[in-house]
């Protein structure tokens, strides 16, 4: 029931000692051929490959190289991680399975999973774009009210899947907001076996900034709104263009600058107010359903201003090549 993200798009992989750990280009994946590398993490890799009939797709591998070492090909456990290697991989796979049976434009369409080399892999569409991440770095000013409003409304429908399937994704962040070509959002990197991971080792692997305070302390009240908190802790990104203070910092002494007061001039005080709320560090004060955030998102979209200049501008200045 957890998830974690996957960049899908073009994407520079940053040499390091992790890519040894990587398959080779030209490595054959039952009908799948690797051609590239397209990002890495601490629980798996993300591969471009082609299929039998050389359709481009995304193939992601459940690698995590603190608990296992590759020989060749295969993937085993090291030391004495066997069990909680097994037990990630089982989450994965589950993960696959939930992920395959929820067909919404707005979430990563996984095509197939199959199992080899002693590990899972994943095989999602191929998505042409770039990450909400890669927007907010690309210019120098707060990113347009207008293109949220549009953008969070749609990527909203899509996560309200998620939960009608009792699945949570616990990952929310701009780099996990994927936006293709025709500006579309889409949902990335379900972590089910990360979370699981953090379960069994008691180690945080969430993004500080963007996770709930319960996925710190309380984790018997996660639920649809420790996905909202993350939700409001993306649009916070978009206005402050940096990661919002860390929850559990915030549980201890919170400094961080409410976005009624850092965006006044900038966005509605509407918007604003509804960031706030789905930052509530108490649970139970954030929206506790997807539908109700949406349709205050809706509700201030259909009141808004027609788009702008600066906004057409804005979406010129950063259309992904």
């Amino acid at each position: 029931m957890r998830a974690r993200v996957l960049p899908c798009g073009p994407k520079v992989v940053k040499v390091s000692h992790k890519t040894q750990f990587a398959l080779p280009v030209g490595t054959v994946l039952h009908e799948y051929t690797i051609t590239r590398l397209l990002s890495l993490g601490g629980f798996s890799f993300v591969y471009l490959a082609k299929d039998a009939q050389k359709r481009t797709v995304a193939i992601k591998e459940y690698m995590p190289v603190s608990l296992a070492e590759r020989h060749g090909s295969q993937v085993t456990p090291n030391g004495k991680n066997d069990t909680a290697f097994k037990h990630g991989m089982k989450c994965f796979f589950e993960e696959g399975l939930a992920l395959a049976n929820i067909e919404h434009k707005n979430i990563v369409r996984v095509q197939n999973f199959f199992r080899a080399h002693s590990t899972v892999y994943m095989v999602m569409k191929y998505e042409r774009g770039k990450s909400l991440q890669d927007y907010i770095m690309a210019v120098q000013q707060p990113i347009p009210e207008a293109f949220l409003l549009r953008m969070f409304a749609e990527l909203l429908n899509g996560l309200r899947e998620v939960h009608l399937r009792k699945v949570l994704h616990l990952d929310i962040k701009p780099a996990n907001i994927y936006i293709r070509l025709d500006g579309s959002p889409v949902l990335l990197d379900f972590g089910s076996a990360r979370q699981a991971l953090s379960e069994a080792t008691l180690a945080p692997t969430f993004t500080p900034g963007f996770a709930s305070p319960e996925q710190y302390y309380d984790r018997k009240h996660l639920g649809p709104w420790s996905d909202i908190y993350s939700i409001g802790a993306s649009l916070y990104a978009c206005l402050h263009r940096t990661s919002p203070q860390p929850a559990n910092a915030r549980m201890q002494q919170d400094s961080l600058q409410p976005a009624s007061q850092l965006g006044k001039h900038i966005y509605s005080e509407k918007l604003l107010a509804i960031i706030d709320e789905c930052m509530q560090l108490d649970y139970l004060q954030r929206p506790q359903s997807v539908f109700s955030l949406q349709k205050k998102i809706i509700d201030i979209a259909n009141t808004a201003a027609p788009t702008t200049v600066a906004d057409k501008l804005f979406q010129l200045l950063t259309k992904p090549l």
